[in-house]
């Protein structure tokens, strides 16, 4: 009796050791896992305010709709006002200073996801880069710059010269731990649109 009693309790001192070993080796290697990458967000909506400086004057809105992103559904422009036509643009006024303001949204999240929030909150990441086609002069706010005095872009000054048209190029970048506040820069782009402008 004492001798089955003596084998028992070395199989229960064994089987307890061996569980609290391989307990530990889990919780050791669960705490190695590495964080998972910063996966690129789906931006469906890009859309840009402009509003005049100053009394008089309307405020315009381009919009970029893309619902599936880079599948197979054709990205929706809509400006206001607009020209209309097959090749609508935005009218915006001459010789007139205007504060742009670019909000990014996905809405194929319910409920929507506001990624202008994520910008502002990794604003050390990303730049806008603007390429004006001709009609107007566009320059970074000081308002909106991150901890190293590096502009972002959510935020822009705008300056139209007389009657023309032309495009503007926006393109979002992300450049962690890389950016230096030149355009385009290191990085990949997050989103590219263009839109078409009236100055009159």
């Amino acid at each position: 009796m004492n001798m089955t009693n003596n084998l028992m309790m070395r199989w229960l001192t064994r089987f307890f050791a061996g569980s609290i070993l391989l307990a530990t080796v889990l919780l050791v290697s669960c705490g190695d896992d590495p964080e998972p990458p910063n996966e690129e967000e789906l931006i469906t909506t890009l859309t840009l305010t402009l509003t005049p400086v100053g009394e008089g004057g309307a405020t315009v809105t381009l919009k970029f709709y893309d619902e599936d992103g880079d599948g197979p559904i054709a990205p929706v422009y809509s400006y206001i006002p607009s020209s209309g036509g097959a090749s609508p643009a935005a009218i915006l006024a001459a010789n007139t200073a205007y504060t742009g303001r670019i909000e990014l949204l996905n809405e194929s999240e319910t409920p929507i996801e506001n990624i202008t929030e994520e910008i502002e909150e990794e604003d050390d990441e990303h730049l806008f880069c603007f390429t004006v086609g001709g009609g107007a002069n566009i320059s970074y706010a000081y308002a909106d710059e991150d901890d190293d005095g590096l502009p972002v872009g959510l935020l822009t000054n705008w300056e139209t010269g007389d009657a023309g048209s032309g495009t503007i190029k926006i393109v979002l970048r992300h450049q962690p731990g890389t950016k230096n506040g030149t355009c385009p820069g290191s990085g990949d782009t997050d989103i590219e649109v263009t839109f078409n402008i009236i100055i009159q």
